[in-house]
């Protein structure tokens, strides 16, 4: 086993020691880096795991709130949303030109290079504030769907009234075992195969789910419908509405990321060419699949449509298949949770080095030969970070099943500032639009009616987790 002692600077993504020092060739690209080699596929791939989650199947009690009318119309407007600015977004990754110019490695970065002041610092605050707490979300969603299994089995078993209550802390801490072991993958350039694992993943259970409910449909046992939706009491129905749009909304939403998965790609095509080909192709499919899965479920269950119509049970029948789709869920969202780790994990292990370049504890890696899979480099200090934080999740998720709530107002409030303003902005700074021209207004007339969407989404988020603390019981995942 060889030690070597990087840079300041080595922590943040995966180098060796020539590239560090600032080697170039063959093996490096142009900032001395380890070369990349994503493609929009890779991409691609990426981004489906990441905007594609469970919710997918929650997008039928979407619907039911806001009806046959304006639920579809809200899912189209958003998904054309998220691609245009991802598009804005994508041409920022390098500065000041988005072929030439120097990258920037994170959302943070491409903030500071673009708008500078203090934006950056509450970029930073928005995104990781969020990427922490989709890690303790994802952590509670994945024993749910592993609970799910359990409780199948039983209602098979005994019957759909059966007293089949499963604690879900065990799950919890499975989902969480794995997800240690994971973590030692050193960055994002290594989790191509686990996302591509977990996009087929979130195909397969979001399939199930649009099967299941087409055959309930032709069953004749669809529930019903209407154009407005649910017909409930006038102030019940805007905070259901409020937060279904804003369940839409923050579904879309995968620009926390964004930038640290275009920074996967190789030089050639230029990374915005390859990013906003890979954005397409990724909204394209999960808008396809949102559509389904809301219209179509809605459709089946009508205004009694489950929040999770596999979780939920929503079908009890065949239940073989409800156990392989909740199976699915699980093992895309272990991927899922890697795609949004990695990137707290590169901020704090970059300002870690930064902080104190001379610990050789912080900035030694040992380089260790696997069986079948080459050389490792093995960090001491983030093989103890990086466990640390997946138990203080765990522990948090276990503390406070609710928290799912508290993640709808999370990702409510920082739907605006990531997905539309902070695009908005670098556009208008890098290509110098004049004030009051035409594109300026109409760009931030887009900012300001997304900011109003995100304030009513936060209304309707508050006003379900004040109902969601009235029941609150520690250490319990009900489903």
């Amino acid at each position: 086993m060889a030690a070597h002692q990087f840079p300041k600077n080595s922590m943040h993504l995966d180098q060796n020691p020539e590239a560090a020092l600032g080697g170039f060739g063959k093996d490096f690209d142009d900032d001395g880096r380890e070369k990349r080699t994503g493609t929009w596929v890779t991409a691609s791939a990426h981004i489906i795991t990441a905007v594609i989650g469970s919710g997918v199947l929650s997008l039928a009690w979407t619907i039911a709130q806001l009806g046959w009318v304006v639920g579809p119309a809200v899912l189209v407007a958003f998904s054309f949303i998220t691609y245009f600015t991802s598009t804005m977004l994508a041409d920022c990754y390098r500065a000041p030109d988005p072929v030439t110019g120097k990258r920037n490695y994170t959302y943070m970065d491409v903030v500071k290079a673009h708008l500078g002041g203090t934006k950056f610092k509450l970029c930073g605050l928005a995104q990781y504030g969020n990427l922490v707490g989709i890690s303790i979300g994802y952590t509670i969603t994945a024993s749910i769907s592993m609970v799910a299994v359990k409780k199948s089995n039983c209602y098979h078993k005994n019957g759909h009234q059966a007293d089949c209550t499963v604690s879900g802390v065990p799950y919890m801490l499975l989902f969480s075992a794995m997800q240690v072991l994971l973590s030692q993958i050193p960055n994002f350039h290594k989790l191509s195969w686990l996302s591509i694992l977990a996009a087929v993943m979130s195909f397969a259970y979001a399939s199930i789910g649009v099967g299941l409910s087409i055959a309930k449909v032709a069953s004749g046992e669809n529930g019903q419908t209407s154009l407005t939706g649910i017909d409930v009491s006038g102030q019940e129905k805007v905070f259901r509405a409020f937060r279904a749009i804003g369940d839409i909304a923050f579904a879309y939403a995968y620009s926390t990321v964004l930038v640290e998965i275009q920074d996967t790609l190789r030089s050639s095509p230029p990374e915005n060419k390859a990013m906003k080909r890979a954005t397409f192709v990724g909204i394209s499919t999960t808008s396809l699949f949102y559509i389904l899965c809301g219209c179509v479920g809605y459709a089946a269950f009508g205004n009694n449509a489950p929040g999770n119509f596999l979780t939920g049970f929503g079908f009890y029948e065949p239940f073989w298949l409800i156990d392989f789709a909740n199976i699915c869920i699980a093992v895309h969202l272990v991927g899922a949770y890697q795609v949004f780790c990695q990137p707290v994990y590169g901020f704090v292990e970059k300002w870690c080095s930064t902080r104190w370049p001379e610990s050789k504890f912080i900035t030694t890696e040992h380089i260790i030969k696997l069986p079948f899979n080459g050389e490792y480099p093995l960090s001491y200090f983030r093989l103890i970070w990086r466990t640390a934080y997946v138990i203080v999740t765990t522990v948090i998720a276990m503390i406070f099943p609710f928290f799912n709530a508290f993640l709808a107002l999370l990702g409510a409030t920082s739907f605006w500032p990531l997905t539309v303003y902070f695009p908005v902005e670098m556009y208008i700074a890098r290509t110098k639009l004049p004030r009051f021209s035409f594109t300026w207004i109409w760009l931030k007339i887009l900012s300001w009616a997304c900011l109003v969407i995100s304030l009513m989404a936060a209304a309707g988020s508050i006003q379900s987790l004040a109902h969601e603390v009235k029941k609150y019981k520690p250490f319990q995942v009900e489903i």
